[in-house]
């Protein structure tokens, strides 16, 4: 009986596998049947989706040369990432930095942004990241580029000699769509809303959009190909912030005696638990509390024409432009210790923190600071490329790539990069932080009879608009080939040589007024120029936030330049009287121009050890480049006091202490 079921068994599975190759011969049959004389015509099935996502990037895994992570444009749909950084940051090793709560720049295995390199379909990208003063950072910023319309990006994270150098972390390779790839018409087009409730008392929360779409269609029998891609993003969000934002003193000792340290017995009748004498402790410099809205306005587009008149051959031109503009709006108010008649109590020991930490200025009084500031910013990248791809023989293959690649960040408005105004109540008689919530709690007493801030007394004080700029420019050439032999000891090298210039200009200029111990009087500021805002809500979520200092004033920043750029006393045209408060006279002015040449030779086997497949890559890379850089920097002539326990330097914006000076080197 079981012999029986066992026959019967295979009986029916031969029946259901012949069946299905009758199906196919009939089918074959009646094909040539009815198109006698002609090919026949074969299906395939290609997976798409999520699942062909992960299995192109396995497969860019498994064929590469070297260690090698990818991810792909469906991998980068499957979130609703913000930007390339954000995308990147799902690859294994890779990490981000975030500016303003978005992701910015990229580490990859512990190596920081400065140490990547970055490619955008081969060639090598430019990079203009912003810092403060004159910018001196090569780190690309991918916070530039929206994920919509990148095909894929390859991380190399070890070296070969085919791969350019300049990535000590790793080279990341940006890939863009190409229409040949897939031929045949294919669009795309999306659109959404963005409502972003980080945004501070400062602003209003709104609805902001988000545009992208990507054409692509070929013509000719596949042989010419036209792709657009194109993203449109706006964001509004923001932050709160508090802390002690100038740092702490020390730190010291229980047993020093030094400015900034607490009093040493027995004068020491207004410290509660006093750190030990080898106890460490350190003392607040100031307290700070801000509000920040930023407004984000990013457009992308990318434009790709593809010739192949033959199976051999393609000519590839393309041109990406990313465009980003920053406008970041602050208002904050702040404290600083001089460390005088203080009250404070500490933790135990042996590293001691303050519990409290008051300090009283009796009937001289102090400033209570509040502040406005601007930062506009515009960063641009333009590339144009031209490729060509030729299989010259079975054996032989050529690729020929040129480039013309630029990268510009600088200011977005007449106040320059980042621009602060600052204005004061000096009625302020003592000061106290609060240490044991979740946040630092600020409480503030006025000279009598004043019971809280009153824009009545506000003074004009200090101000500084500051002039960041950055420029690189990178023209490349690039010939690239390979060859496979019909031996058993080389499988194929691959070779080229390349040329490439590159122009980099860093330039700052500042224009700084250093009245913080304050300009006229209060009369000089009308009262409705003011407006009180509730600061201390944006903290609801921690503990303290009930007890704090609630309220501060945010002014007008246009309003305010047009009455510190006024004629006569006591502002006598702070801005030169044409509202431009920003100076365009770059004294820190910093560039370097470096010409490199290369060239590599990179031999490839493949073999078997066992069963188990191998592969053997031994190359050669030679670089040689020129550098020449000229400085153009101020020296300071002195040192003058400003205010309190500030000093400043004299002379940084006095074109007669300009020093020059070039470098060279290969």
């Amino acid at each position: 009986m079981k012999e029986e079921r066992k026959h019967d068994w295979r009986k029916l599975s031969l029946i259901f596998l012949g069946s299905a190759s009758a199906f196919a011969l009939s089918h074959s049959a009646n094909a040539q049947e009815v198109t006698d004389g002609e090919e026949l015509r074969q299906e395939t099935v290609t997976v798409q989706g999520i699942r062909g996502s992960l299995a192109e990037a396995t497969d860019i895994k498994r064929n590469a040369q070297g260690v090698v992570d990818a991810i792909t444009n469906e991998d980068m749909g499957k979130f609703p990432d913000t930007n390339l950084a954000e995308s990147l940051q799902r690859i294994t090793g890779v990490s981000i930095n975030r500016s303003n709560g978005e992701g910015s720049q990229v580490t990859v295995r512990g190596f920081g942004p400065d140490f990547n390199l970055v490619l955008l379909n081969g060639r090598q990208m430019p990079t203009a990241y912003l810092e403060g003063g004159a910018p001196s950072s090569r780190s690309f910023d991918f916070g530039n580029i929206a994920s919509e319309g990148i095909a894929s990006v390859e991380v190399y994270k070890t070296g070969l000699a085919s791969i350019p150098t300049g990535g000590i972390g790793s080279t990341l390779n940006i890939k863009t769509a190409r229409p040949l790839d897939a031929p045949g018409l294919r669009y795309s087009a999306g659109i959404k809303g963005v409502y972003d409730d980080s945004v501070t008392s400062l602003g209003d929360k709104e609805v902001t959009p988000e545009i992208s779409g990507i054409y692509s269609n070929t013509f000719a029998n596949d042989t010419f190909g036209v792709a657009l891609a194109g993203s449109y993003q706006e964001r509004n969000s923001g932050y709160a912030q508090v802390g002690t934002t100038s740092g702490w003193r020390g730190a010291y000792l229980g047993a020093e005696n030094d400015w900034g340290s607490l009093p040493q017995p027995p004068d020491d009748t207004q410290v509660t638990n006093r750190p030990g004498p080898d106890d460490i402790y350190s003392t607040p410099q100031n307290v700070n509390y801000s509000l920040t809205d930023v407004d984000r306005e990013r457009l992308n587009g990318q434009a790709t024409l593809q010739y192949s008149p033959g199976s051999n051959f393609t000519a590839t031109l393309d041109y990406f432009y990313t465009q980003n503009k920053v406008a970041t709006e602050r208002a904050d108010m702040s404290v600083w210790f001089n460390h005088g008649d203080v009250t404070s109590g500490w933790t135990d020991g042996p590293i001691a923190s303050p519990l409290f930490y008051n300090e009283d200025f009796g009937d001289a009084g102090t400033d209570l600071s509040m502040g406005g500031a601007k930062y506009a910013t515009k960063s641009e990248n333009q590339s144009l490329g031209l490729n060509f791809d030729w299989q010259a023989t079975d054996r032989l293959g050529l690729v020929f790539d040129v480039h013309s690649s630029s990268a510009e960040s600088g200011q977005d408005s007449p106040y320059g990069t980042s621009s602060v105004i600052s204005v004061a109540d000096f009625q302020l008689r003592s000061q106290a932080v609060d240490f044991t919530n979740d946040m630092p709690v600020l409480g503030l007493v006025f000279q009598d009879p004043f019971t809280g801030i009153d824009p009545s007394r506000m003074i004009s004080t200090g101000s500084v608009f500051s002039n960041s700029y950055i420029k690189t420019e990178i023209d490349q050439a690039q010939l690239s080939g390979h060859y496979d032999f019909d031996t058993s000891i080389v499988d194929s090298v691959d070779f080229g040589v390349s040329a490439t210039k590159n122009k980099v200009r860093s330039a700052f200029a500042n224009a700084q007024r250093d009245t913080w111990g304050g300009v006229g009087t209060a009369d000089d500021l009308p009262d409705d120029i003011f407006r009180r805002v509730n600061i201390a809500k944006n903290f609801d979520q921690f503990s303290g936030s009930g007890m704090t200092q609630q309220d501060v004033f945010v002014f007008d920043f246009d309003q305010m330049v047009g009455i510190i750029d006024s004629d006569g006393d006591p502002f006598n045209n702070a801005c030169g009287g044409d509202g431009i408060c920003r100076s365009d006279d770059f004294l820190e002015d910093r560039r370097i121009e470096e010409e490199s040449y290369s060239a590599f030779l990179q031999v490839n086997n493949e073999f078997d050890i066992g069963v188990m497949p191998a592969k053997f890559i031994a190359g050669l890379r030679y670089e040689t480049t020129d550098v020449t850089s000229p400085a153009q920097v101020t020296t300071p002539s002195g040192v003058q006091w400003v205010a309190a326990n500030e000093f400043g330097l004299i002379g940084l914006d006095d074109s007669n202490n300009l020093v020059v000076q070039e470098f060279t080197g290969e």
